[in-house]
């Protein structure tokens, strides 16, 4: 071989090497994409949550509490109307060092014949219920009303009560990695002395 073959061989060997797939079940499965709705994800910095949820803000300022046994916890409310589709909910986050571990939307309707009655409550659900699978797709199903989707450690659950006419709903997305660091910030329990 001529020297400048010998050295196109040499330098086409590692890059036809590179160019092959690891065999399947080798390469480790990417990490699920955070489950979001309505722009608000579980495990989002702090900040991210505070400019959405005042952006959707509707006749009422965002608050948040600290907790009384430690200023790494705050739970967080106000109530949002989505642009998108003029839906309503009440919004609530719990904040562990600045990153939310648990933020939930809350609705109700079908309270008396002023709140539309059954149908309005039953109609809550059933939009609640397509507005998820459009999002996340099929569910797992909960018990008899309830709806649950999982990725990785985080989670997504749907929950709806009803009493009479009346029915509540609520949308609840969970960090666990997040949620897990709690432990350090709660005061240990003192143990009880043996009779």
């Amino acid at each position: 071989m001529t020297p400048i073959r010998t050295a196109l061989v040499a330098l086409l060997i590692p890059s036809a090497g590179l160019a092959q797939e690891a065999p399947p079940g080798s390469a480790r499965p990417a990490t699920p994409a955070a489950p979001t709705y309505r722009g608000f994800a579980p495990g989002a910095p702090y900040r991210d949550f505070v400019q959405r949820a005042r952006t959707l803000a509707v006749g009422d300022s965002l608050r948040c509490n600290t907790s009384r046994n430690t200023a790494q916890l705050m739970e967080c409310g106000v109530s949002i109307r989505d642009p998108a589709d003029s839906a309503q909910f009440y919004l609530s986050a719990y904040v562990l060092e600045s990153n939310v571990a648990i933020v939930a939307f809350y609705d109700s309707a079908g309270f008396g014949e002023a709140g539309g009655g059954a149908a309005a409550g039953t109609a809550l659900v059933d939009r609640t219920k397509r507005s998820l699978a459009g999002v996340f797709g099929q569910p797992r199903l909960i018990g008899r009303s309830g709806w649950e989707w999982r990725y990785g450690r985080q989670v997504v659950r749907f929950n709806w009560r009803g009493r009479g006419t009346a029915r509540w709903v609520s949308i609840t997305l969970t960090d666990n990695d997040v949620l897990d660091r709690i432990g350090q910030y709660v005061p240990k329990a003192a143990a009880r002395p043996k009779p």
